[in-house]
């Protein structure tokens, strides 16, 4: 068993010497950016990201995670409410490694959502046209077929030797009427904030 050293022989800054609430002087202090910050908290319908205490219960089950180290959602949920979006918003930042399996959803004790608030963030970066190409292909294709590959004759005739009906053109019409943002509502002057609005 590695003995810990005494607090006295510990380097200063380490975590485990400094009393809580301690912070080095020489780091220049935190600052949130409460107009980025909210720009999220209003794309995900209020204010439940803002409950994380930074357990890390969602980093220890996320494949993303295992696969890339840089990738932390504990990490990206902080950055975000400090409102620190430009790093993650960017074309190559480190909310497109997520794979979306929700993991982090099941684990957070705080019912906060880490899945929503990265996929909420990848929908800013889209709308803000700072998507990767792959990602940005992939939605054209959407759009222009409503799948996202293409049916090839290939594919078709494979579905024929198994019995299978060869897949149809879906309806584009429907689909554009997923694929557009909802009017935004403007609240009523008699409507009061609630909680999750503040």
């Amino acid at each position: 068993m590695t003995e810990q050293p005494a607090r006295k022989d510990r380097p200063r800054g380490d975590p485990a010497t400094e009393p809580l609430g301690a912070r080095d002087a020489s780091r220049p202090p935190l600052q949130i950016d409460f107009a980025k910050r909210r720009r999220l908290l209003e794309s995900l319908g209020g204010n439940r990201a803002s409950y994380c205490y930074q357990c890390g219960a969602c980093v220890g089950d996320c494949p993303s995670a295992r696969f890339y180290p840089e990738f932390n959602p504990r990490e990206i949920m902080l950055t975000a409410l400090l409102g620190d979006l430009d790093s993650l918003l960017a074309e190559d930042g480190i909310i497109w490694k997520c794979s979306n399996c929700y993991n982090c959803y099941e684990r957070c004790p705080q019912d906060v959502r880490p899945v929503e608030v990265i996929v909420a963030l990848k929908n800013l970066a889209s709308r803000d046209g700072a998507a990767p190409e792959s990602v940005r292909g992939t939605y054209e294709m959407i759009r222009r077929t409503g799948r996202s590959a293409p049916v090839l004759d290939s594919l078709n005739k494979r579905r024929e030797r198994m019995g299978l009906p060869p897949l149809n053109a879906i309806d584009l019409e429907e689909l554009d009427r997923l694929l557009e943002p909802a009017p935004k509502e403007e609240p009523s002057a008699g409507d009061a904030p609630t909680r999750n609005q503040e």
